[in-house]
């Protein structure tokens, strides 16, 4: 049987022992201390001398930071298949994408009898696991309409909600040794996973040929399937004693056929010695890698993921996929994959690229970049975030997704010097620096990704303590359209240093940043809700105060317009950015006079619990169309305008966010974002049927502003440049883009074209 082609993994197969359960534990933590890839347990509800599987897998994840985790192979009868669903894809969510399903129709049926569990025979339980499959993938899919449901032999689900979803496509790998099992396998599996000492008939050819031909007549590419092998009785000595007993390199010798010759992609050994599983992690496994990449370059193998008919059916016609670099294929999701759903929009825009790839480091950045720029199609890019814009996604084009490339490092505690790479979101960013008391002020809301902002400006909690986001930004690593890695700052392509603060998604793939961070320890953070119906005077007053306030207080604050008769209501958030409770209080209290108050509170907690992560899904909600502006002072016209706004009916919310104070300390000509005078931000927002309303009453209050937000504007009129970037700015950003981009490769951040 010919190499399926699957990347090669590496485990271990450990005892879950109760009498020595930190034993356990720590056999599955050296397996990641050894490089090796999965940690895997046996499943045996019914023995005393073992632990629940299940909730030893939950505490190896949670000790665990890289490897997956599976059972092997889960007891089906005695774990109901939808709890079972919800449990797993709860795990997943949990370990960040480490957990996979290996999944076994069951034995022992005394054993099971006499648990609770009901007494089948071996054709009855392997029916039962096919029913299971399908409810467990049915938990799941929780884009599917409607609750699930199922009538079948063995289970019954009459109405059943949803979800969650998985943070990634589970594997559902198959222990399996006879023809029935072995069908289903090729049927429905992602993974068969025999143990090698217990393959008798059919052997192991005749078995991956079971296999296949059931894939084929279910219309799936048998390679689709990767082939896993347990291997128990194995040891390491300076002399061969035997299959799998001798040194390293005589266990590569006779592991290199199991992968060339009968397709196993998968190798877990059986052994609870610390030196065991050390040197098949350290020793066996990078060697193997290296003899199969060998052979599969000298055969000329295609070792890209196979993609069944169905996903096939399904690519676009726009791009061309089989040129797509070998390195890349195993990061890839197509319109028809399991994973499409979850990447292909962003929380607010739906899309419809031809193909999303998920970059893992630079060097995938540089490589997707050159791919996607030969395919002549849109180009997007998206880190972490939500993307309110909706330029980080497309139709028919080219996605490179950065959300993996997510790193927060410190890199020196007494300077406050951090890198962080573009696809986390601020509030990971925040969690990590707390233990070290820095903090950096990045908008209002965990899930907003570090790349969109990072590039445009970062109007956060602690502007006017600390300054705009891009103020703290020293350095970036970044991939130009030509393809070349580069590190900016002040001393290594200034310009290009200067551009990227502020304009930096029309100028590159930014692959990490270094900011300084500064000491931040507890704030005090208020909300006051209050009547705004005489909206004008309402805004005059909290402007009034927000000028007048020391700059440790920056405020948000919030327009929503009445309903059903009611009122028009402000929400007023405010961050005082020190721990003094007294002068917290005396710069808070003022704002409780700009209008009735219906509802107050305030607490002294930890920066990062402001803007914990909220992880929100990315399914194009469609929730609003945005209009941004910067305003320099909150005067009684422009107030009006907004009151009449709030009177129109097509308007959801109108946002403030303030600035000056310390945004107002850097020179207008520091960086691309030049606006250094200006006190607010003003957003406004409607549903998409609302858009004419929203750019009429946005019309009137334009006189008014001066400046405009990026990040905040779905409207892509090019003549709100100068807006954005007032000149001088954007004659020497067009300067710049003729040298760094010519061929407007990054056009989708409102392209700015280059100079003739």
């Amino acid at each position: 049987m010919p190499d399926y082609g699957h990347d090669l993994l590496f485990g271990t197969f450990i005892t879950p022992s109760a009498h020595n359960p930190a034993q356990a534990v720590a056999l599955a933590e050296l397996t990641e201390a050894a490089g090796l890839d999965v940690a895997m347990f046996q499943d045996h509800p019914y023995n005393a001398d073992f632990l629940d599987t299940y909730t030893l897998l939950t505490w190896v994840a949670a000790k665990t930071r890289r490897i997956h985790v599976s059972a092997n192979v889960m007891n089906l009868p005695l774990r109901p298949p939808a709890v079972l669903g919800r449990a797993t894809a709860s795990l997943d969510l949990l370990s960040e994408g480490r957990f996979e399903l290996g999944l076994g129709a069951g034995a022992f049926p005394d054993a099971v009898q006499g648990m609770g569990g009901r007494r089948m025979t071996t054709g009855q339980n392997i029916e039962a696991l096919d029913e299971a499959i399908d409810i467990i993938r049915g938990v799941w899919n929780d884009r599917e309409p409607g609750p699930l449901r199922h009538e079948g032999r063995h289970y019954s689900i009459p109405e059943m909600k949803r979800g969650p979803r998985p943070a990634h496509d589970i594997g559902v790998w198959l222990g399996a040794y006879q023809p029935r099992m072995l069908r289903l396998t090729g049927r429905k599996a992602d993974g068969w996973l025999p143990t090698l000492e217990y393959i008798r008939t059919p052997g192991v050819t005749e078995s991956n040929q079971i296999i296949d031909d059931a894939a084929l007549a279910a219309g799936r590419d048998p390679s689709a399937i990767r082939r896993l092998l347990n291997l128990l009785r194995v040891g390491f000595s300076p002399a061969g004693r035997g299959y799998l007993q001798g040194p390293p390199k005589q266990w590569v010798e006779e592991l290199l056929p199991l992968v060339l010759d009968h397709g196993f992609s998968a190798f877990l050994i059986g052994q609870d010695d610390p030196d065991v599983i050390r040197t098949f992690g350290e020793e066996v496994g990078p060697a193997l890698r290296e003899e199969v990449a060998r052979e599969r370059a000298r055969a000329g193998a295609d070792t890209g993921p196979k993609r069944p008919a169905t996903v096939l059916a399904r690519r676009h016609d726009t791009i061309d996929y089989d040129a797509l670099p070998e390195s890349l294929a195993r990061k890839v999701v197509e319109p028809g994959d399991r994973a499409y759903d979850g990447v292909r929009h962003t929380y607010t825009r739906t899309g419809s690229p031809a193909l999303v790839i998920r970059c893992e480091n630079a060097d995938d950045v540089v490589e997707a970049l050159a791919y996607a720029r030969g395919q002549n199609v849109q180009i997007s890019v998206r880190s972490g975030g939500h993307g309110i814009s909706g330029r980080s996604t497309n139709d028919g084009g080219v996605v490179i997704d950065l959300s993996k490339m997510n790193a927060v490092e410190v890199l020196d505690r007494e300077t406050g010097r951090v890198r962080v790479e573009p696809g986390a979101r601020w509030g990971h960013v925040a969690r990590a620096l707390a233990p070290y008391g820095l903090a950096m002020s990045s908008g209002d809301y965990g899930d907003v990704g570090v790349g969109g902002l990072a590039t445009a400006a970062g109007i956060g909690y602690l502007t006017r303590k600390h300054g705009l986001t891009i103020d703290h930004v020293t350095a970036a690593e970044i991939v130009v359209a030509d393809g070349r890695r580069l590190r900016v700052d002040a001393g290594h392509h200034p310009d290009l240093f200067w551009a990227i603060r502020g304009a930096g998604g029309n100028f590159g793939v930014v692959t990490a940043f270094e900011l300084d961070a500064y000491e931040v320890g507890n704030v005090a953070y208020a909300t006051i809700v209050a009547d705004a119906s005489e909206t004008a005077d309402f805004l005059v007053e909290w402007g009034r105060l927000v000028e007048a306030a020391p700059r440790e207080i920056t405020s948000f604050l919030s327009l929503f317009p009445a309903r059903g008769g009611g009122a028009v209501t402000a929400q007023i958030t405010l961050v005082y950015a020190g721990d003094d409770v007294e002068d917290a209080q005396n710069a808070l209290s003022p704002f409780l006079g700009a209008g009735p108050v219906i509802d107050q509170q305030a607490q002294l907690v930890p920066y990062h619990l402001t803007v914990a992560p909220a992880e929100n899904e990315h399914r194009g909600h469609g929730l609003a169309d945005t209009r941004s502006g910067l305003i320099e002072h909150l005067t009684r016209e422009a107030a009006e305008v907004v009151e009449a706004m709030m009177r129109s009916g097509d308007i959801m919310v109108v946002q403030f966010r303030s600035m000056g104070g310390a945004v107002s300390d850097v020179p207008g000509d520091a960086m691309a974002w030049s606006h250094r005078t200006q006190n607010f931000s003003v957003l406004a927002a409607s549903a998409p049927s609302q858009v004419a309303g929203l750019d009429a009453n946005w019309a009137r209050l334009y006189p008014h502003l001066d400046g405009m937000y990026l990040s905040f504007e779905t409207g892509t009129d090019p003549g709100r440049l100068l807006d954005a970037f007032p000149e001088p700015a954007l004659t020497r950003l067009r300067e710049l883009k003729a040298e760094w981009d010519p061929d407007e490769v990054f056009n989708r951040n409102f392209n700015i074209t280059p100079a003739p």
